[in-house]
């Protein structure tokens, strides 16, 4: 069987972990604060707070934005829910903006026509959140000049895309957004187990966040509100927040993970390229890449040229996971989801991911897929599809 991702891990990652195991921390110790310096420095931004998930990551984004009840928050519909849920779990409303079908990413041309229309009606979103699809990077110099004219904060779900560069510069600087968000799962690039985090140039910002990772408490004497001096008052609660912090059993294994960074993006560019190639003359599409970026390749995406092809997407689906090759679908657009319909979204609300959804595949892709594994997926896709 050949998973469409898998993990890398290293000798060298599980002597990280282990270290950490024999030692006097293995939470709230060293190791996070070194993990989140590692991805800063690397990207490029002033600031990191890593957290147990990107899902939560993106939680504590919107509630550093004082994201809430009123307000709405933009993603794509064709991402994982979570880049949807952070809205509601602040209690605000979601709305979607359809994908250039060349990028699969929030297309600009829809995102500046729905802003006209939401300023004719009073419902400009509060935030938006863009989602690097696979590993390309979306249009966010483009976005950042719309979100400075209808005043709107941009999260970048960055959760595919460590490694990808945009116009000559690593993804999660926040050059043209408020914060950027990764994720850490073990398909993801580089993984902590389960993990995220979330990088921003805005001092204020971080420190809202940090508060947010766990139960809005500080420590810091400054934020402290007045008490008696007769109490011993350690910590305070002074805003909201959740348990979501990062162990340092997971961090340490990010910080060996991210030594090996390059190494995966330059094997999985390769992987792409060889695909790009093989698949050259099949009924099929292959990622594009726009000349502005270089993806990390979290995924290969393809799409099926359906009238060219005498079987459906299902069938040829069903086919190469029968030949012990787990392609997988990336994205159900997340309004078709049974829990979004209830909020009265339906079929065709974005017709470009409509069209994506219903020819889409992913091939595996990961870093450690061997030449052989991966002459065998094209071997069984060329037979599929014959």
């Amino acid at each position: 069987m050949i998973p469409y991702g898998r993990q890398d891990i290293s000798p060298a990652d599980i002597s990280a972990v282990l270290e950490v195991l024999n030692s006097d921390y293995l939470t709230q110790g060293p190791m996070v604060p070194l993990f989140e310096q590692t991805v800063s420095s690397y990207c490029g931004a002033g600031h990191a707070v890593a957290v147990n998930s990107a899902t939560s990551a993106l939680h504590i984004a919107c509630m550093a934005f004082d994201l809430g009840p009123g307000d709405w928050l933009w993603t794509s519909p064709i991402t994982f829910v979570a880049s949807a849920n952070c809205g509601l779990y602040c209690g605000a409303q979601v709305d979607f903006v359809d994908i250039d079908p060349r990028t699969y990413n929030m297309c600009v041309e829809k995102l500046a026509a729905k802003l006209v229309a939401a300023e004719k009606q009073g419902r400009l979103p509060a935030v938006v959140v863009p989602v690097h699809f696979s590993g390309q990077s979306c249009d966010m110099e483009a976005i950042h000049r719309l979100s400075r004219q209808y005043g709107f904060k941009v999260i970048e779900d960055a959760s595919h895309a460590i490694g990808a560069i945009y116009k000559g510069e690593p993804v999660g600087n926040c050059r043209y957004s408020d914060i950027t968000v990764f994720s850490f799962h073990p398909v993801k690039i580089v993984t902590t187990g389960e993990g995220g985090m979330a990088l921003t140039n805005d001092p204020e910002l971080a420190d809202r966040m940090l508060r947010h990772r766990s139960h809005g408490i500080t420590s810091e004497q400054e934020q402290m509100h007045a008490r008696p001096a007769d109490e011993i008052w350690n910590y305070q609660q002074i805003r909201m927040g959740y348990n979501y912090r990062m162990t340092d059993i997971q961090a340490a294994l990010g910080v060996s993970q991210m030594q090996r960074l390059i190494p995966f993006i330059e094997r999985r560019r390769l992987i792409a390229a060889r695909y790009d190639r093989e698949f050259a003359d099949l009924p099929l599409q292959t990622p594009w890449q726009h000349s502005d970026g270089n993806s990390s390749y979290h995924l290969y995406a393809i799409q099926l040229q359906i009238d060219a092809l005498r079987k459906t997407q299902i069938q040829v689906y069903e086919e190469l996971r029968a030949a012990g090759i787990l392609v997988n679908l990336h994205y159900i657009p997340v309004y078709r989801q049974p829990y979004y319909e209830k909020m009265g979204f339906g079929q065709g609300y974005c017709p470009n991911a409509e069209r994506y959804y219903k020819q889409a595949l992913s091939l595996p892709m990961y870093s450690a897929m061997t030449d052989e594994q991966q002459g065998l997926v094209i071997a069984t896709v060329r037979q599929v599809l014959a």
